[in-house]
């Protein structure tokens, strides 16, 4: 079985060593002015020395421009391009279609990601965005295992898939949470609208829901983790081509033993199936055991119907 990819999020320079030693073949980097919630905020300099540092151990580094844009940083997407071309950036990830019209000017040679959050949801989709130049497609959060499958057994292109960590559930480019504390005749600190210990509640359910802000809007995320520990086998042998690992609001040795134990399981399941059979369970309860109190594990949509 081919083995898949593991791309994991740092959030910052600091972390790429120990995680590709942890076991990541690949890292998202960016900044938010280009990038939707980065794990980490890497300016230029930091995205320079983050493909570096990678390179140095073997691994790749894909730089995320899949903001919404508006006409306003339109004349900025080349320049950036032209930056990670020139920074060895392994690959763009894009949903905006004018990333794709400006790196074919710039640097018609860079690797693409399709990566829109929610329409990746049948072949097609991924097959038109391929023949228009994209290399990978990364499936929406909101499709099931047996779709993902299928969408692979008939894909053109790359297939990524998150396996682990939060998801989003709503953006707007809105300033709701400055807008909420306006309202009120209250000031909202700037550190404030990061995320930290800020949440909607829903009693019924017991459920919370972080909420933060930063330059591209305001961002629902889920209550809950994805985690697919001891659920890789389908994947693997139907050939995904990457898993990632979502580190958005964990801190990094977080992230680092979640990628220990996922290289792990990735090595096992492709090399031993039997060992990873045997092993799973115990993997999916190291986890259960740094996992935040606040943060419960799920499996996401694989296992169940889509509803939107």
């Amino acid at each position: 079985m081919k083995k898949p990819e593991l791309l994991v999020t740092p959030l910052s320079v600091e972390d790429i060593f120990p995680l590709a030693e942890a076991g990541a073949d690949a890292f998202v980097v960016g900044e938010q002015r280009y990038g939707l919630r980065l794990a980490g905020e890497f300016s230029r300099e930091d995205v320079r020395k983050a493909v570096e540092l990678a390179h140095s151990k073997g691994k790749k580094v894909y730089v995320a421009m899949n903001a919404i844009f508006h006409n306003d940083k339109i004349p900025e997407l080349n320049d950036y391009i032209a930056f990670v071309r020139e920074a060895g950036g392994d690959a763009i990830i894009f949903g905006d279609p004018a990333v794709l019209m400006a790196a074919r000017e710039t640097a018609p040679e860079m690797k693409l990601h399709w990566s829109t959050e929610t329409t990746a949801t049948n072949w097609y989709a991924c097959n038109y965005w391929g023949r228009k130049g994209a290399k990978r497609a990364v499936l929406a959060r909101e499709i099931n295992m047996d779709a993902c499958i299928e969408i692979k057994e008939h894909a053109e292109v790359e297939i990524e898939i998150q396996i682990h960590g939060m998801t989003a559930m709503f953006q707007s480019k809105r300033t709701l949470l400055g807008n909420y504390f306006d309202y009120q005749g209250r000031k909202m600190e700037p550190e404030k609208r990061k995320g930290k210990n800020m949440f909607l509640h829903d009693p019924g359910r017991g459920d919370k829901y972080p909420i933060f802000e930063d330059e591209n809007g305001t961002h629902i995320m889920s209550p809950n983790d994805i985690c697919m520990i001891d659920e890789l086998q389908e994947f693997i042998e139907a050939g995904i081509d990457s898993f990632k690992i979502d580190g958005i609001m964990k801190d990094a040795e977080y992230i680092r033993r979640v990628t220990q134990l996922y290289r792990k399981a990735i090595d096992l399941c492709v090399s031993d199936p039997a060992q990873y059979e045997e092993a799973k369970d115990d993997l999916f309860r190291q986890i259960e055991a740094i996992q935040p109190p606040n943060r419960p594990l799920d499996t996401g949509f694989f296992f169940k119907e889509t509803v939107y």
